[in-house]
């Protein structure tokens, strides 16, 4: 049995919380990590349904952060 598309993951991105505390715009995290900015929005409304590890290592550099900081499970 496939998961459905609408299923919560129990995951949450905190991209718009962590651009907020270091005052970085979501076109300035898109320069430094390559990624479109229409990606990088899909995560920070958290619409993702995956991501690469590339992806959450240079994010998380980007950031200066770690992943954990970046992905938090909503305790469901």
């Amino acid at each position: 049995m496939g998961a459905d598309p609408d299923e919560e993951t129990g995951i949450h991105c905190r991209l718009d919380q962590l651009l907020e505390e270091r005052g970085m715009t979501l076109t300035r995290l898109s320069e430094l990590v390559g990624l479109s900015i229409v990606n990088l929005s899909v995560l920070k409304n958290d619409r993702a349904k995956a991501i690469r590890f590339s992806t959450l290592r240079a994010i998380s550099a980007a950031l200066d952060c770690e992943v954990g900081d970046l992905l938090v499970t909503t305790g469901e």
